[in-house]
């Protein structure tokens, strides 16, 4: 059987980068940065005052106090965004706001709670620190300096940088495309009466929310029989918008094995057996029309886990974000385990943080959903180990938001 690193790294090597695209700031928002962002102004662009008060010559004031207080004729009212230039005369103040521009002479602004608030003359009552509430330009950024670097993820402070420096548009790696497939005769959308033999459609849903939560884009999420002209019909009809295909079920030994029979032997994709549990039957290849394709098997917890464990990591370091990996740690077993020789074995559990220990969450069988929805890590077991006793270590994969 392959082991889990080979076909690690088999699908790593199939999902690839989409080329770089520009984009405007809205839609450059979780991606990567695909270049350095070069600042082509200061900011702030020109000196202004960080309060509303008044711009004075420090000379004018000096000594000014609540008992002597300092009077000076008001020349000018600068609100923010006035554009015309203009010079503060000795012995007199210019009204101005936050934001506004300094006038030329002016060497530090007295915030208003320092004054009676006067329109055409005011009283300034404390002395200001020369260059005080003024914010001068370039102090935040200088032109031509690196301020985002490629790699980046871009969020909300990141845009608002950009923004400010009048950059409209970034170049970005894309997201990858997933189109999600579940196959299965017997498989019925939520709100339909069920027949005998039938059950309800979980795995397209459940892995059309895991691309989402890796930072892919979701083409369609879609369900087909078994039925392999279908099947076949169905790729072909998203080849043009599609990175990714990922499926489940129709992979396993059986009869009505729908994926297998679509690709046959020598049809692009490689069906193995990989020495793990649960997941045991995997695939990986490209279609027809060159996109990858990672063909899972359908047992619910054997298609989250293979996620988890290949295409989740493959996927976000294609979208070049930093850390592709689940954190990894190690904690203590707080139950005794077993684990199938020759099998790398993933057990949900629940991690207690605060004080380092691991407990087991449910059953090993692949079918049993309900505990992987409360489980907050998968526990990492060698494929060499076959027990573990209460009180070891054991490595796990923190899935916690």
């Amino acid at each position: 059987m392959r082991s889990v690193a080979e076909h690690q790294r088999v699908v790593s090597e199939l999902i690839t980068a989409r080329p770089a695209v520009t984009v405007g700031l809205v839609d450059a928002a979780g991606l990567v940065l695909a270049h350095d962002v070069i600042a082509g102004l200061s900011l702030p662009v020109f000196d202004n005052s960080s309060m509303d008060g008044y711009a004075v010559r420090y000379d004018d004031v000096t000594g000014a106090s609540v008992e002597n207080p300092v009077k000076l004729p008001v020349a000018e009212d600068i609100p923010a965004g006035r554009t015309d230039a203009l010079t503060l005369t000795a012995g007199t103040a210019h009204r101005i706001m936050t934001g506004a521009p300094m006038p030329t002479g002016a060497t530090a602004v007295v915030a208003v709670e320092s004054t009676d608030g006067g329109v055409e003359t005011v009283a300034i009552t404390a002395t200001p620190k020369p260059g005080q509430h003024i914010r001068r330009a370039g102090e935040d950024v200088a032109a031509g300096s690196t301020v985002l670097h490629a790699g980046q993820v871009v969020g909300p402070a990141a845009l608002g940088l950009v923004a400010a420096l009048g950059i409209g548009e970034l170049e970005v790696i894309p997201r990858q495309r997933v189109l999600v497939i579940s196959t299965g005769s017997e498989l019925v959308a939520a709100g339909t009466p069920l027949r005998p033999g039938q059950i309800y459609e979980s795995n397209a849903v459940m892995l059309a929310a895991a691309v989402r939560d890796a930072g892919a884009e979701v083409v369609a999420t879609v369900t087909c029989d078994d039925d392999a002209a279908r099947f076949t019909a169905l790729l072909d009809s998203y080849a043009d918008r599609t990175d990714l295909i990922i499926t489940s079920g129709g992979v396993s030994a059986g009869a009505y094995e729908v994926v297998k029979d679509a690709f046959g032997t020598g049809g692009g994709v490689e069906f193995v057996k990989v020495a793990m549990q649960p997941g045991m039957p995997q695939g990986a290849g490209r279609t027809a029309t060159g996109a990858a394709i990672v063909t899972l098997p359908g047992n619910p917890v054997s298609a989250l886990v293979s996620f988890e464990v290949f295409i989740r990591p493959a996927l976000r370091a294609a979208m070049g974000c930093a850390h592709p990996h689940r954190p990894v740690c190690t904690a203590v077993l707080v139950e005794a385990l077993t684990s199938p020789a020759g099998r790398r074995q993933f057990r949900r559990g629940v991690y207690d943080r605060d004080s380092g220990t691991v407990v087991s969450y449910g059953p090993p069988a692949s079918h049993h959903l309900r505990w992987l929805a409360s489980a907050d890590c998968l526990l990492d077991i060698s494929e060499d180990v076959t027990a573990l006793a209460v009180g070891e270590q054991v490595e796990l994969w923190d899935l916690a938001p």
